[in-house]
């Protein structure tokens, strides 16, 4: 049962110390209802009861904040809340409310807040808000002639788009954290945390950037068998994925949770397990693939190297698309792990950073030029985006009839988080390619929803209007 809190005030001008008494009345239980008193009977210095509730309202810790129109022993003897909380200057002194709370069996607790302060609503604004800034590359644009207008038709046709992607299903957690300093007893760092959020990542962000962007899309994973599969099934459902989830006993859906001060990532750790899926998951798989390909425009391999895309369920579902001339693109991650971007065979684009070609191929030492054509050779892969961090992205073309290579400077210039620009890259330049752009035009799109991707905190799938918003 839910212990309901109970703060009441005139939150004239809502201040730091307000907020403090806030989050500590929050933390005390699990439901905070504040009563803003109303203009007769509180002590409003002008600002109406109205307002002062609306800035109650905007307050993140509070779940339902009211104009009280009694007074606040008449409101607690009627409503009876479990814990009552005022701020410490009424220590000490007489409070009348008192003898009713102990009466039934309620707490009266005193607090100003912690010294070391953080505004939740300033941690909701670094998740929430993206006030991203695109630096277009005229320069690219004229090379191969092309203008920021052509490229609107092409994301209006994602729409007509049936897309299929497979991969490792990923939850990410971020941990926000209030550094306290450094411990006296052993050089560690100490922090409090203040606020958890939780994304969807992995393979099922690329199925939610493919849905978000306009596809209509069916997503294929193994999860574990906890509340995460529930959390990924609820998510991508609310975006209109068809999803296909197999849950594996032997494996925890894989968790990665990064804690992070002052919009800093202090550390991560990662929860998973990951051996190959057995045989009978992965039979299971393929049949349900094979019935599920019969319309499918472009399919997307997103490899975490967690165990669920095996070389034979590659093969296979790759044979299947080359039958049926299904545009393929893949992506294999190393970061924490070693992935191998050269066991997708045939792909139209695969698009690896230059540490994991130089995994892939074992070659530590050619140019990215070099380097791109020998993967090109061990895979078959027609189009190549080598990610280079801030350096942005060097593209390889394979036309039989000439070589040609370019780069496209890293088009966003606010950074907030990397970790999403590759999936938002993948899935948007797969999808432009499949609705008839050009190489160049696909890679532009995709850094440009890279650029927007970086621009935010935590994996949240890029709109198809984010897109369009930059052609007008």
């Amino acid at each position: 049962m839910n212990k309901i809190v109970f703060v009441s005030g005139d939150f004239n001008i809502l201040h730091p110390g307000h907020l403090r008494l806030l989050k500590f009345a929050k933390e005390s239980g699990d439901y905070l209802k504040v009563g803003v008193n109303s203009d007769k009977i509180g002590l409003s210095q002008g600002i109406l009861q109205d307002i002062r509730l609306e800035s109650i309202k905007a307050t993140s810790y509070v779940d339902e904040a009211f104009i009280l129109e009694e007074s606040v022993v008449e409101y607690i003897q009627k409503n009876k809340p479990d814990i009552v909380v005022k701020g410490k200057e009424f220590a000490g002194k007489f409070n009348p409310e008192l003898k009713i709370i102990k009466e039934y069996g309620g707490k009266l607790l005193f607090s100003s807040g912690e010294i070391g302060f953080s505004s939740m609503d300033l941690l909701k604004q670094e998740f929430f808000t993206s006030n991203y800034k695109v630096d277009h590359n005229s320069s690219f644009l004229n090379r191969h002639k092309f203008k920021l207008k052509d490229l609107k038709s092409i994301v209006e046709k994602f729409s007509n788009l049936n897309v299929l992607v497979i991969g490792d299903t990923i939850v990410d957690e971020y941990i926000t954290c209030e550094a306290l300093g450094m411990s006296q007893e052993d050089p560690t760092i100490v922090v409090s945390p203040l606020a958890k959020n939780k994304f969807i990542g992995g393979a099922a962000i690329v199925a939610g950037h493919a849905a978000t962007l306009g596809a209509n899309v069916k997503f294929f994973s193994v999860v574990g068998d906890d509340e995460n599969q529930e959390y990924v099934q609820n998510g991508l459902e609310e975006l209109g994925i068809e999803t296909f989830l197999y849950t594996d006993t032997t494996r925890p859906t894989t968790l990665k949770q990064r804690f992070r001060a002052s919009s800093k990532t202090l550390l991560r750790v990662n929860h998973l397990k990951q051996h190959t899926i057995g045989l009978d998951i992965e039979n299971k798989l393929l049949d349900d693939l094979k019935s599920e390909m019969a319309d499918i425009d472009l399919v997307i391999f997103s490899d975490f190297s967690y165990g669920v895309l095996s070389r034979n369920l590659i093969d296979e579902l790759t044979d299947l698309g080359m039958k049926k001339s299904i545009l393929m693109a893949a992506d294999s991650q190393s970061s924490s792990q070693v992935g191998d971007i050269s066991k997708f065979k045939n792909m139209t684009l695969v698009t690896p950073t230059e540490r994991e070609i130089r995994l892939s191929l074992n070659d530590f030492e050619s140019g990215l030029v070099v380097l791109s054509d020998k993967l090109s050779q061990a895979s078959n892969a027609k189009y190549i985006f080598t990610t280079l961090g801030a350096e942005g992205m060097m593209i390889y073309n394979t036309p039989k009839e000439r070589l040609l290579t370019d780069n496209i400077t890293a088009l966003g210039n606010i950074i907030k988080d990397v970790s999403g620009a590759g999936d938002s890259l993948l899935t948007c330049s797969a999808m432009a390619l499949s609705v008839g752009a050009d190489i160049w035009q696909a890679a532009y799109l995709g850094s440009l929803a890279s650029a927007i991707q970086v621009s935010r905190v935590g994996n949240v799938p890029i709109k198809k209007d984010e897109i369009l918003k930059e052609f007008e």
